[in-house]
């Protein structure tokens, strides 16, 4: 019996070991990450939208990006909360999306 949990665990020490080798990042990949992140943030991130379109476009993404949060919250909380909680995520979604003009104004300034 003994023999079987050190078999055990061997088996998921190493899968654990091989897990964390895959999840590294290649040397290539991290010096390209460091020489983006030394240019710093793209000026377009600055740029406020400033015509109406823009900003209904920007809050459309906005609310949807919040959209699927919410539905990724609910899928990790536990499958007996699920059903209300993504009821509660699209009531919300249906809200801001209703208010979007509303929205607008309140975001502008």
């Amino acid at each position: 019996m003994k023999r079987i949990h050190s078999s055990v665990a061997l088996l998921l020490l190493s899968a654990a070991c091989g897990w964390a080798q895959a999840q590294s990042t290649p040397p290539e990949v991290a010096a390209h990450q460091r020489e983006e992140m030394a240019h710093g943030d793209p000026a377009r991130w600055y740029q406020a939208d400033s015509t109406t379109p823009e900003q209904l476009r920007n809050l459309r993404k906005e609310i949807g990006a919040a959209l699927q949060e919410a539905t990724m919250a609910c899928k990790r909380g536990p499958a007996s909360e699920r059903p209300a909680c993504m009821r509660e995520a699209q009531g919300n979604y249906k809200h801001d999306m209703d208010n979007i003009q509303h929205l607008r104004v309140e975001t502008r300034g």
